[in-house]
């Protein structure tokens, strides 16, 4: 089979155009009508990573983060990241990226974020810029513990749940109940206002900086920051994916998740 046609399947799932303005997904090196024998989903698309999908014969890669997110500004094959290109290239290994139209996507990332911490009566929290997104096209989710916990317990259960050395909470009120809770996969930040009005009791996200953490304390909102790298809950998940749409129309693929942790973190 060729690529274009796992491609155009996901794109039912997740279009590109539910994806953010700017964000580069889809196709990001090699060509949509090259065969694929074997998949690798991965989070990130990193040189060992790479070497991964040479030791394992994958012709295809899929991951959650598009590899190009800034341009080339040479082919100085001294700079990792151009060497890298140059490996897929000669090894014929086709790397495609779906972001943001998958954090947005009904099934998709936020729903596997939400229910690996078992939140009840889910619905969506940011409304999606896509070009062709409906209403009902929304990144994050927000929705209900079974049981109420502090913020200290719910800390101690998502650093459980997603499986990380160390998280960061910010909060004034680690003995405050968390019932309702939101959560967006990757870096959601800019978008607590959003799980402040619909009435969070605690917000889990990634990547918050400093002084936005500062206005998080001031409006009162509890926040879990547990890293960007909890996106890799979707490596299991695409790949059960694309085995059950392989069953379905008899593609002669074989797929199967990375193995490595890219996060570029530790916790001493």
């Amino acid at each position: 089979m060729l690529v274009r046609e796992l491609v155009e399947r996901f794109e039912q799932f997740a279009p590109k155009t539910w994806a953010e303005p700017g964000d580069p997904v889809g196709l990001q090196l090699g060509n949509l009508d090259a065969p694929v024998h074997k998949v690798l989903v991965t989070l990130d698309v990193r040189p060992e990573v790479v070497d991964e999908a040479i030791r394992q014969d994958a012709d295809f890669i899929f991951a959650h983060h598009p590899m190009m997110f800034h341009p080339a500004k040479n082919l100085d094959l001294s700079v990792p990241q151009n060497q890298m290109y140059a490996t897929l290239l000669k090894h014929d290994i086709t790397v495609y990226g779906a972001h943001t139209n998958l954090d947005s996507a009904p099934g998709g990332m936020n729903d596997w974020l939400a229910a690996a911490l078992k939140l009840q009566d889910t619905t969506g929290l940011v409304p999606s810029n896509g070009s062709t997104a409906t209403p009902d096209i929304m990144m994050g989710r927000i929705g209900d513990l079974a049981q109420a916990m502090t913020v200290v317990e719910f800390a101690q259960y998502c650093k459980e749940v997603f499986h990380v050395g160390g998280l960061r909470v910010i909060s004034r009120t680690p003995d405050a109940p968390v019932k309702r809770v939101a959560v967006l996969g990757g870096s959601g930040g800019p978008f607590y206002q959003a799980a402040l009005a619909k009435g969070a009791d605690a917000y889990v996200t990634g990547d918050i900086s400093y002084h936005p953490g500062h206005d998080m304390l001031a409006a009162g909102l509890n926040v879990i920051d547990p890293g960007h790298h909890i996106e890799s809950i979707c490596k299991p998940h695409l790949t059960q994916l694309f085995q059950e749409w392989a069953a379905e129309n008899d593609w002669p693929i074989t797929v199967q998740a990375s193995m490595l942790n890219t996060d570029p973190f530790t916790f001493l």
